[in-house]
């Protein structure tokens, strides 16, 4: 019995070859699960726009930015600070400025070049905040900041 079984069960692969073939090359118009508009080189439903590609940014992620100095340390919502630092990148590339006293408040800057942003300090609660930049290469964290109140 057991021989049987056992005979039986080291058949049944070579039985299931014909209904199975190991691997299948796809024919065009055949539909493959996970591959997408790649596997003919089919363009996608969206199409391709070479003008848009080429206006596209390159960012370079490997830089990770670095914020030196805020001046001033310390000021009210509504003034406009300057961030000194290293790596922002390009104004295409940089992302935003947040001060985490003011949550998910939009923060208003303006991106000089590489090294600055001018800031407008938002609606926060009085007291200390750290500012985060976010890049392309990343984020940084400035030191303590003062948001003085009104």
């Amino acid at each position: 019995m057991a021989t049987r079984c056992l005979s039986l069960f080291l058949l049944l692969p070579f039985l299931a070859i014909p209904c199975f073939p190991p691997y299948s090359l796809a024919e065009e118009g055949v539909i493959v699960d996970g591959a997408g508009y790649t596997l003919h080189d089919a363009e996608s439903i969206k199409g391709h726009n070479e003008q848009a590609v080429e206006k596209d940014p390159v960012c370079d992620s490997s830089r990770k930015p670095k914020i030196l100095k805020v001046e001033p340390d310390e000021a009210q919502p509504g003034q406009t600070i300057r961030i000194k630092g290293e790596n922002f990148g390009t104004k295409d590339c940089f992302r935003g400025v947040t001060f985490s006293a003011a949550g998910p408040t939009k923060v208003t800057y303006t991106f000089v070049n590489d090294t600055t942003i001018d800031v407008t300090v938002p609606e926060a609660q009085p007291g200390m905040s750290f500012i985060d930049i976010v890049a392309a290469g990343g984020n940084a964290r400035s030191k303590a900041f003062l948001v003085q109140g009104r």
